[in-house]
């Protein structure tokens, strides 16, 4: 599968994660945005300083087609919200793994079971 980047880790929702040093940057896969069609809306995402635990929701995507949650696969603290999403959520569809990220969490510690590897995710995505 050509849109499943190898460097990052996946999660059964359909989230990525990419962590650099203890700042994990979270979005949804193409497969998601693909999915959930054309995005007009990304809301309800947490302040900067919020505590988030797993499964805790990080916001809500709305398309043309669908509402969807989306939940963090880690525990931390929001340091930054792509403030970009407001006015352009379309850039979830156009650039899923890079402009159209939507949370960063500080980590204090990563549960390597929370994750999947990319080829976990293509595995999931194939029995679907």
């Amino acid at each position: 599968m050509d849109n499943v980047p190898k460097k990052l880790q996946y999660t059964s929702d359909h989230e990525w994660v990419s962590i650099a040093g203890n700042i994990a940057t979270i979005g949804i896969t193409h497969h998601a945005q693909d999915q959930l069609g054309d995005i007009v809306f990304l809301g309800d995402t947490p302040d900067p300083g919020t505590k988030i635990e797993p499964g805790d929701v990080l916001g809500v995507v709305e398309s043309v087609k669908a509402t969807s949650d989306i939940y963090s696969p880690l525990d931390g603290r929001v340091t930054e919200v792509n403030e970009e999403l407001e006015e352009e959520p379309e850039l979830v569809n156009a650039d899923p793994y890079g402009r159209g990220w939507i949370v960063r969490i500080k980590v204090a510690e990563v549960d390597p079971s929370a994750l999947l590897s990319a080829e976990e995710y293509e595995a999931l995505l194939e029995e679907e």
